[in-house]
């Protein structure tokens, strides 16, 4: 594998994780409920759950896919289940206010936020047709496993600073003042996103 080539798996693979989808609209609405720290462990769920399918893709997942395609069907079953459950919470919740830290509103944990991340990215399986697809392409079979290893930390990292950057921006007092004048009509237009990304995911 040459530089080049290493260096375009990770150009597609960032341009991919700015793309908006269901991480996307969890960060901003998690980052500007619960600030920054809340939003970074949930940064590193998604680079976990990156990593995950990433390695997945490497090992031969797209190929297992073709052989056993139940096993994809049941994935994506599940993965436009748990889209929906997080769609349906934000509309059913969008005219509530924010909990207030100071009301004594117990804010979630670190782990919590890592789990939640890793699951909303983990429950996508479009995500390994992407990685398997991009991998196939662009990564030689002979490939030594240190440039291997360096695409899977490249992914995460990837993954990782984009939602922190997105936690970041979301936490800030501007951003979050903006959310909460518009949270009712911003959560349920972030709920109808991600039902429609999630029946896209169950019926294709």
């Amino acid at each position: 594998m040459t530089w080049a080539a290493f260096l375009t798996v990770v150009a597609i693979h960032l341009a991919a994780a700015m793309s908006p989808g269901p991480s996307f609209v969890v960060s901003v609405r998690v980052s500007a409920a619960e600030g920054f720290r809340t939003g970074a462990a949930l940064a590193l769920g998604f680079g976990l759950g990156a990593f995950l399918w990433a390695t997945a893709a490497m090992a031969g997942l797209a190929l297992l896919f073709q052989v056993i395609p139940e096993i994809y069907l049941g994935l994506k079953l599940i993965g436009a289940g748990f889209l929906l459950w997080i769609a349906y919470m934000l509309w059913r919740h969008a005219a509530e206010p924010l909990p207030a830290p100071e009301a004594g509103a117990a804010p979630r944990g670190a782990l919590a936020a890592m789990r939640f991340g890793l699951l909303t990215f983990a429950t996508n399986p479009k995500t390994a047709v992407f990685f398997s697809a991009v991998f196939v392409g662009l990564i030689p079979a002979d490939t030594p496993l240190g440039w291997r290893l360096a695409v899977l930390a490249a992914v995460f990292t990837n993954e990782v600073l984009w939602y922190l950057v997105v936690a970041r921006v979301f936490s800030l007092s501007a951003p979050r003042n903006i959310y909460l004048r518009l949270k009712r009509w911003l959560d349920r237009a972030f709920g109808a996103l991600i039902a429609a990304l999630a029946l896209k995911i169950g019926l294709t």
